[in-house]
């Protein structure tokens, strides 16, 4: 699964994965051929990023309409450092919403929020997008961005 190009090996690109709970960035096309990218919450599991939704989502129709996908999660602060690549997506019903649950745990702390709540509305369907990773590339400026991130420099 995660076979990268870049400075990580695939232990280190699925510590990494598994240690961060920062979102996915998924750009998918939309059925005109537009480019369109969300971000959402994901687990890392059986080697694939999976992730929920909402069953009217916009991006439930365009993955529909074209299962290749490109990924990335990223540190939004420096140093900057990640995993992008491509991937296919499949969905299928979170019928029980068990996926979301533990999406929540691991992003919320809980499912005792009123985001949490909201989300978990019997009345709201939701899906799960398994995203299996086609390329990998990870990177790292660590190194490279040290003396610009300290006093020494």
């Amino acid at each position: 699964m995660f076979e990268p190009t870049g400075p990580w090996s695939p232990e280190q690109t699925r510590e990494y994965l598994e240690e961060r709970a920062i979102p996915v960035r998924v750009a998918t096309r939309t059925p005109d051929g537009r480019l369109w990218m969300l971000s959402l919450w994901y687990l890392l599991r059986d080697g694939a990023l999976w992730c929920a939704t909402s069953a009217s989502a916009d991006v439930v129709a365009f993955i529909e309409d074209d299962a290749g996908v490109a990924f990335e999660v990223s540190e939004n602060e420096p140093p900057y450092m990640g995993v992008r690549g491509s991937a296919e997506a499949t969905l299928r019903p979170d019928s029980d919403k068990r996926l979301l649950r533990e999406l929540m745990t691991r992003y919320l702390g809980g499912t005792d929020s009123p985001l949490a709540r909201r989300l978990l509305d019997a009345d709201r369907e939701e899906v799960e997008i398994r995203l299996d990773p086609t390329r990998t590339h990870t990177w790292d400026y660590s190194e490279r961005m040290r003396g610009a991130l300290t006093d020494e420099g």
